[in-house]
Parts: structure tokens; sequence; C-alpha cells
């Protein structure tokens, strides 16, 4: 006979009497009765587990396909595999929605799109503005009914907007609900092939709402993020390609444009003759980038000064003005320092060190650096200039952007060396 337990929905704990307050999670009035099935009799012997040796495994093709946007096939690591899971998060109006529409536009394959967020007329308006013409929509929120058609049904490609709005044995965005509906859909992709991409709200310390356990259950997980007035798609996790391959594109009325040079962009506003803009040849991912790093200095009114950093690593930018204040003398204590990557960019790169501590020395002696000059460079705690990660993808990348004069680790040892080469 069936017994009567109470069950948290927005975590899954259990209880045999209700509680005002989950021990579980610490939500208020969140248990609702289920009842608990008996215990099944004896179940026949399960067959024993085989091995297989590594040498007997064949190798296997990816398949990939296009995405059908080039910056998104970057980030994948070439393209989207069959039976892949991407979770894709980001804030609320970042362009999630809009950048599957794109794809699906260009996608030649089977596509649904499960909207849970948006009545099929909201889609059709945008689909409309971004010239999509036709698409295969799903309007229904139950997992079991939804996996049901989908067995019968399998598309080549799934888009589900979003999967905190699948009910999952739980309230719809519950932990219970996001765990088990991802878990079901990983299944369902890895036993039908379907590429599969799951969008994902993102919490205040900006990262995808729900259980740790989703993010490990997907094959990538992707951030859509605002840069200025671009939006910068990154990767946090990938089995099929690097992590931190950067994407960048560019919302427009007419949809989300990829942008082709993202150097060119970044630089496109660039100051001329100020003092504190240094160029740094940076790496995100894969990719090297031509970027703006800003500092100003200014005289602090408070005992303590002020240290703001922006789109870079606020400890590794610390240790760079520590060691330009020790070991080259420059007077910092009685200034402010404000340190920027120009752009709205985020790149956590040690070869950012260099171009900083040209930017900040720039600032505070009030003279330019040369505008045909382009450093990186990882700077040691003796003021050394330190080797870096693909040198020769960023002087190429450097060249591109027309620039002639370089500072890197094979042509100065020293920090001083780089600052008498760069301000004579």
């Amino acid at each position: 006979m069936a017994k009567s337990a109470y069950r948290c929905v927005e975590c899954g704990y259990r209880t045999p009497k209700p509680l005002g307050r989950c021990p579980g999670c610490g939500a208020w009035g969140s248990f609702q009765e289920v009842q608990e099935a008996p215990k099944p009799g004896p179940k026949a012997p399960s067959p024993a587990p085989a091995l297989l040796r590594l040498a007997e495994v064949g190798e296997g093709e990816e398949g990939r396909f296009s995405s059908g946007l080039g910056e998104v096939d970057r980030v994948l690591g070439g393209g989207l595999v069959p039976g892949e899971v991407v979770l894709l998060g980001g804030e609320p109006g970042v362009g999630k929605s809009t950048l599957l529409l794109e794809m699906a536009k260009r996608l030649e394959k089977r596509v649904y799109y499960l909207a849970g967020e948006e009545s099929p007329a909201q889609i059709r308006l945008r689909a409309r503005r971004l010239g999509l013409r036709d698409l295969l929509l799903l309007k229904e929120t139950r997992l079991e009914p939804l996996l049901a058609f989908l067995e019968e049904n399998p598309p080549e490609v799934l888009f589900v907007d979003s999967i905190q709005t699948l009910e999952a044995g739980g309230a719809p965005g519950s932990l219970v609900s996001v765990r088990e509906a991802t878990t079901a859909l990983v299944r369902f992709a890895k036993a039908t092939g379907t590429a599969t991409l799951l969008v994902g709200h993102v919490t205040k310390e900006g990262v995808v709402a729900g259980p740790k356990a989703v993010e490990h259950a997907v094959d990538a997980t992707l951030y859509l993020e605002t840069a200025g007035v671009y939006r910068v798609l990154r990767s946090a996790k990938n089995r099929f390609g690097p992590v931190g391959e950067l994407g960048v594109f560019r919302m427009e009325e007419s949809g989300l444009l990829e942008v082709k040079n993202p150097s060119e962009a970044f630089l496109l506003e660039r100051p001329t003759g100020v003092p504190g803009s240094a160029i740094a040849l940076a790496l995100a991912g894969e990719r090297a980038l031509a970027l703006e790093v800003q500092a100003l200095a200014a005289k602090t009114p408070f005992p303590a000064p002020r240290r703001v950093v922006q789109g870079l690593d606020g400890r590794r930018v610390d240790m760079v003005l520590a060691v330009l204040e020790r070991r080259l003398g420059l007077p910092l204590s009685g200034l402010d320092l404000y340190v920027n990557l120009a752009g709205g960019l985020r790149v956590l790169d040690p070869g950012l060190d260099l171009p900083v501590a040209l930017a900040v020395y720039s600032a505070v002696v009030g003279r330019p650096l040369p505008q045909d000059l382009a450093a990186l460079g990882e700077v040691g705690l003796a003021a050394e200039v330190r080797s870096v990660v693909g040198l020769e993808r960023r002087l190429k990348e450097g060249e591109r952007a027309g620039f002639s004069r370089f500072l890197h680790p094979g042509n100065v040892r020293r920090l001083e060396e780089a600052v008498e080469a760069a301000l004579g």
C-alpha cells in the first residue's frame, strides 16, 4: 500500500510530515504531499557489465555541422555535434533567444523551438524582424508529454527556451525541476543524436541558476554577456572544444550581427596622444585580440588611495602596481588609480601585465605611448618580463591590426627595459 510523504518542490527534500521551513534549502511553505509507491519485490539479476579494451573502441567521427554562425562555431570548437547538449546562460534581455533564432534561420536541419517563456505570437514578431520565415514551434512545459512527442518525432536540433519553464517533479524553475528536466533531455539527446541547446537564467553571481549538477550533465556551457555595445559569447566548459573561446556580436535592429574583426571594433574609439593608453595583444581561448588598456592617476583626498579595476584580474593589477612602486620607484602611494580594459570586455590573461604596467607608468608621468606600439608579457615580482602562451598568434594579430612596434618577452627581459623602450 502506498504511503504518504512530503517533498520540497524546491530541492526535493523528503520528510514523513509537513514542515514549515525546508531543512535542505531553507524555503518556506514548499512541501507538497506525494504518494510513495510500495517497495518492489526482488528484481531479476541485471547482466554483468562488459569490459572494453581501449584499442577495441572505434575512433569514429564527431560529425560536426555548422550552427550557421561562424562566431558560434568558433566558441563551440568547430560547430555542433550530434547528441551534444549545450547550456546557454545569460542575463535577461542580453539576446539569448535572438541568438537561437539567428541560428534557426541559417541551420539547414529539422529544428524544433520549445517556446516556454514567450507566446508563439511574440516569437513570430521577433522572427519577422530577424527575417526568419518559418520555424517549428513547440508550446509544452510538461516534461513527460514533451519527451513522448520528441521520441516519436525526433528533430535534428532542439532549442529549449528555457529549461526553467519545464515542469518535472516540482514547480517550474525549482532545483528539482531544472535538474530532472536537464537529465531527461540529456538522455534523450544522447539516445537520438539530437543536438540540443538549453537556455538558462543566471543568478546575481553570474552563473547558471539551478544545481551545479546541471552544468556537469551538459557537454558545453556558454555565457552570453554584454560588453559595451557588443555581445560576447564565451565558453566556460566544452567537452568538444577549447574552454574560454570567445565570439563577438553586435546587437542591431535587424538582430545579432557577427563581428568578424573584434580588434578593429574594440579599438575604433581609441584616443590619440593621451597618456595612460596602451595596446595589449591578449589571448581569449584560441583567439588573439588587440585591446586597449587605459589607466588614470589622480591625487587622492583619502588616507588610503583607491584602486579601481574594470575588465582585468584585480589581483594581477595590484601585483603589477606593487612591482612598479618597489622595483621601478614609481610613486603611487598618494594616487588613486583606475585601470580599465576599454570596450567593456573582460579578459583574464597574464599577458596583459606588461600593457597594464606601461599604461600606469604613462598615466603617472603624463607622457603618451607611441601610437604604433603594442605590448604583451607577464610581469614577475622581480620585474622580469616572462613568456606567455601564443606569442606568434598575438604578434600576427598585432600586425594585422596595423601596429609596427612590439614589446614582448622575446625582445625585452626586464620591465625597466620595456619602459625605457616605450617612453625613451
